[in-house]
């Protein structure tokens, strides 16, 4: 079976004010886990490419997939339809599978708004695609797999939710291979993402991570993450890394350790991550900038006590200030 997984073209205020096109490392961790399987797998990144429609649908045919699976965010719900759309008119066998925290919030209403969707993939994808490629190539039942939604003849089935994934260090590392590295750039610095952790246990009002997680923050291994730094830093010459931790510091010791690691190994890189100001110190700060930090992201939303406590950030304006 060949997977085609895409991130579809779509506009992007933070591309367009920016000027960073950042790799979609969740299709690469799914490439990692689908290629493991057996597997031949690819990555089409239509925004890293630059590709218009026209050019990734006909990039989509050249490879000629079995399956394709479609990432996308809710601001991109309707481009990642209209690949699907495209997609089944050219090839009506192709499976098409979608995902992402979009569809995973409107599995049913995705399906429903979009008939040229086949699966819903709800939740971390890794190991729900890795059991879906294996019932779709065995011609098992789907409602074996846990954490899909999906059509059968005119009906719509949802099967029971997918545990998260508890030992984050047993995933293969990342398809680095399969993005074009050479395509993200910042400054004149080869540009790489990270994930160290998953989730988070706060309960902001605004925010869809302790929706979709249930509120469990798990870690990587300091020891995986520079795992990780060190073949994006060797082998594809990546300076300028970003961690996509929804909370980089909950555990202050783990990052003063990654911090440490990163000085010992002698990775000259500068790197972001975000962080919130009751999980941020002086002493947490001195250490990752002595490592590269050069910018963290606070979640600050408000200077009003008063709206901070009706969105359940869990922090005061003092803590703000102190932290900034």
């Amino acid at each position: 079976m060949k997977v085609l997984l895409v991130n579809p073209p779509s506009y992007s205020v933070i591309t367009e004010i920016l000027g960073v096109r950042g790799p979609p490392l969740g299709l690469a961790y799914l490439a990692s886990v689908i290629r493991e399987e057996g597997f031949d797998v690819s990555i089409l990144d239509a925004i890293g490419e630059g590709l218009d429609v026209r050019e990734t649908i006909n990039r989509i045919q050249r490879y000629d997939p079995d399956l394709i699976g479609i990432t996308a965010t809710t601001p991109a719900i309707y481009d990642a339809y209209m690949i699907a759309k495209l997609v089944k008119r050219v090839n009506p066998n192709v499976k098409v599978v979608i995902g992402g925290s979009h569809v995973t919030f409107m599995p049913i209403q995705t399906l429903q708004d979009c008939p040229y969707v086949d699966v819903v993939v709800i939740g971390e994808g890794e190991l729900i695609v890795r059991d879906l490629l294996s019932a779709l190539s065995k011609g098992r039942d789907l409602m074996d797999v846990k954490g899909i939604a999906f059509r059968r003849g005119r009906e719509l089935k949802m099967t029971p939710p997918a545990p998260l994934i508890m030992n984050l260090d047993k995933l293969p590392i990342p398809a680095y291979d399969l993005l074009p590295l050479d395509r993200y750039i910042v400054g004149s610095k080869r540009y790489g993402v990270l994930i160290t952790s998953r989730g988070c246990p706060y309960r902001c009002l605004f925010c869809s991570s302790s929706l979709q997680f249930g509120r469990r923050w798990r870690a990587y291994s300091p020891g995986r993450v520079l795992e990780e730094l060190k073949i994006l830093y060797y082998e594809y010459g990546v300076r300028e890394v970003e961690f996509l931790d929804d909370m980089f510091t909950l555990d202050r010791e783990r990052s003063i350790e990654i911090a440490s690691m990163i000085r010992r190994e002698g990775l000259d890189i500068s790197w972001t991550f975000s962080s919130r100001v009751n999980t941020f110190t002086s002493e947490v700060g001195t250490a990752l900038r002595k490592a590269g930090a050069w910018l963290v992201y606070f979640g600050i939303e408000s200077g009003s006590e008063r709206v901070l406590k009706y969105i359940r950030k869990g922090i005061t304006v003092s803590q703000s200030v102190k932290a900034v």
